[in-house]
Protein backbone atom coordinates (compact mmCIF):
# COMPACT_ATOMS: atom_id res chain seq x y z
CA UNK A 1 0.00 0.00 0.00
CA UNK A 2 2.73 2.19 0.27
CA UNK A 3 4.36 1.93 -2.21
CA UNK A 4 1.11 2.56 -3.95
CA UNK A 5 0.92 5.70 -2.63
CA UNK A 6 5.14 6.47 -3.76
CA UNK A 7 4.36 8.48 -6.77
CA UNK A 8 0.99 9.88 -6.05
CA UNK A 9 -2.03 10.27 -3.46
CA UNK A 10 -4.86 7.67 -4.50
CA UNK A 11 -8.44 6.80 -3.34
CA UNK A 12 -8.85 3.79 -1.14
CA UNK A 13 -10.24 2.09 -5.11
CA UNK A 14 -7.20 3.58 -6.66
CA UNK A 15 -4.72 1.84 -4.15
CA UNK A 16 -6.92 -1.86 -4.43
CA UNK A 17 -6.37 -1.37 -8.46
CA UNK A 18 -2.26 -0.42 -8.14
CA UNK A 19 -1.83 -3.47 -5.42
CA UNK A 20 -3.69 -6.03 -8.27
CA UNK A 21 -1.76 -4.29 -11.42
CA UNK A 22 1.18 -5.88 -9.32
CA UNK A 23 0.10 -8.62 -8.77
CA UNK A 24 0.64 -7.76 -4.76
CA UNK A 25 -2.70 -9.66 -3.52
CA UNK A 26 -5.51 -11.32 -4.71
CA UNK A 27 -8.59 -9.73 -4.56
CA UNK A 28 -8.65 -7.29 -1.74
CA UNK A 29 -11.64 -6.91 -0.07
CA UNK A 30 -12.87 -3.46 1.07
CA UNK A 31 -12.68 -4.41 5.29
CA UNK A 32 -9.20 -5.84 5.01
CA UNK A 33 -8.39 -3.03 2.60
CA UNK A 34 -9.55 -0.11 4.67
CA UNK A 35 -8.40 -1.80 7.99
CA UNK A 36 -5.10 -1.83 6.24
CA UNK A 37 -5.04 1.37 5.96
CA UNK A 38 -6.51 3.02 9.38
CA UNK A 39 -3.01 0.73 10.77
CA UNK A 40 -1.35 2.87 8.49
CA UNK A 41 -2.95 6.08 9.59
CA UNK A 42 -2.60 5.04 12.97
CA UNK A 43 1.00 4.52 12.38
CA UNK A 44 1.24 7.49 10.95
CA UNK A 45 2.97 6.06 7.37
CA UNK A 46 -0.20 7.72 5.28
CA UNK A 47 -2.24 10.41 5.90
CA UNK A 48 -5.93 12.09 4.22
CA UNK A 49 -4.63 14.29 1.70
CA UNK A 50 -6.45 17.74 1.95
CA UNK A 51 -6.17 18.30 -2.15
CA UNK A 52 -8.91 17.63 -4.00
CA UNK A 53 -9.29 16.54 -8.17
CA UNK A 54 -11.14 18.96 -10.41
CA UNK A 55 -14.52 19.21 -9.45
CA UNK A 56 -15.68 17.44 -13.09
CA UNK A 57 -12.65 14.56 -12.48
CA UNK A 58 -14.17 13.78 -8.09
CA UNK A 59 -16.21 12.48 -6.38
CA UNK A 60 -16.97 13.88 -2.90
CA UNK A 61 -17.86 10.43 -1.27
CA UNK A 62 -13.92 9.57 -1.98
CA UNK A 63 -11.65 10.23 0.66
CA UNK A 64 -7.75 10.74 -0.58
CA UNK A 65 -4.61 9.30 0.78
CA UNK A 66 -1.31 10.29 0.79
CA UNK A 67 2.33 8.64 2.05
CA UNK A 68 3.39 11.04 4.92
CA UNK A 69 7.73 11.46 4.99
CA UNK A 70 7.98 9.16 7.50
CA UNK A 71 5.79 6.75 5.44
CA UNK A 72 8.50 7.29 2.81
CA UNK A 73 11.09 6.42 4.77
CA UNK A 74 9.76 3.48 5.99
CA UNK A 75 9.19 2.59 2.37
CA UNK A 76 12.56 3.22 1.09
CA UNK A 77 14.17 1.23 4.03
CA UNK A 78 12.17 -1.29 3.63
CA UNK A 79 12.90 -1.78 -0.25
CA UNK A 80 16.81 -1.50 0.61
CA UNK A 81 16.29 -4.26 3.00
CA UNK A 82 14.17 -6.66 0.44
CA UNK A 83 17.06 -5.59 -2.14
CA UNK A 84 19.84 -6.85 0.60
CA UNK A 85 17.86 -9.70 0.93
CA UNK A 86 17.87 -10.57 -2.79
CA UNK A 87 21.06 -9.99 -3.30
CA UNK A 88 21.94 -12.55 -1.13
CA UNK A 89 19.29 -15.10 -2.76
CA UNK A 90 21.47 -14.65 -5.80
CA UNK A 91 24.84 -15.17 -4.14
CA UNK A 92 23.74 -18.50 -3.02
CA UNK A 93 22.26 -19.27 -6.58
CA UNK A 94 18.63 -19.23 -5.64
CA UNK A 95 18.26 -16.96 -7.79
CA UNK A 96 19.44 -15.39 -11.04
CA UNK A 97 19.69 -11.55 -12.60
CA UNK A 98 17.29 -10.57 -14.26
CA UNK A 99 18.14 -11.05 -17.98
CA UNK A 100 20.01 -14.61 -17.17
CA UNK A 101 19.48 -18.00 -17.50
Amino acid sequence: MLLALSDRERHAYGIKKDLAARGDHREIGPGTLYRSMAQLIDAGLIAESDRRPAADLDDERRRYYRLTPFGRRVLIAEARRLEGLVDAARARKLITHPGRA
